[in-house]
């Protein structure tokens, strides 16, 4: 362990930020999509696991508390912290059902969905993004490397263009804070 250990750490981060630039598009649509959602009255439920699990809440929290400006809450919900709700669907149905579940009890149409994975094949991330498509409820997706399954289950998909499992979340949560900003900066409090 040395400073050039750190040095390189940095160095890769930065080659995947710069790569990342290309993901603008897909982070303004993912915005837009959570803005009307909210506009219309409706909700952003979102799902991970893991490390994705922890930036499910910190991007829930960020809605329904505030980001930086002081604004009404924002309905949002990470789908990964009712012990009760995910130990009982993963025992009395299966670990995959434990967000679609959540999503046949508390979604609506007009909601959004937001999947993430670093991989795109997490079966439950992608479970609940097809159970949330049949409800008519949007999909978006942050994901990495080749993208995987949940590229065809969301209505818009970030694929981070990297293969490192620490890398892609850093950028997705770069990218969420970047879509809680924008959605901040607009005047709810009318």
């Amino acid at each position: 362990m040395n400073i050039e250990s750190i040095s390189s750490i940095f160095d890769a981060h930065e080659k995947v930020l710069q790569k990342s630039r290309t993901l603008f598009p897909d982070i303004l649509a993912m915005a837009e999509i959570c803005r009307k959602a909210l506009a219309e009255g409706h909700k952003i439920m979102i799902c991970g696991n893991g490390g994705s699990a922890a930036d499910a809440q910190h991007i829930a929290a960020e809605f329904v508390g505030r980001f930086h400006n002081e604004r009404i809450s924002l309905p949002s919900i990470a789908l990964t912290t009712d012990t009760s709700i995910l130990t009982a669907v993963a025992n009395d149905y299966s670990y995959d059902r434990v967000f679609a579940r959540q999503v046949e009890g508390l979604g609506r149409p007009g909601d959004v969905l937001w999947g993430i994975s670093t991989s795109g094949g997490s079966r439950n991330v992608n479970e609940a993004l097809r159970t949330a498509r049949a409800m008519g409820i949007v999909t978006i997706g942050s994901t990495g490397k080749t993208g995987g399954e949940m590229v065809s289950l969301c209505d818009r998909v970030m694929v981070v263009p990297d293969d490192v499992t620490a890398r892609i979340q850093e950028i997705h949560m770069l990218a969420a804070h970047i879509i809680c900003e924008l959605i901040d900066n607009l005047d709810w409090n009318k």
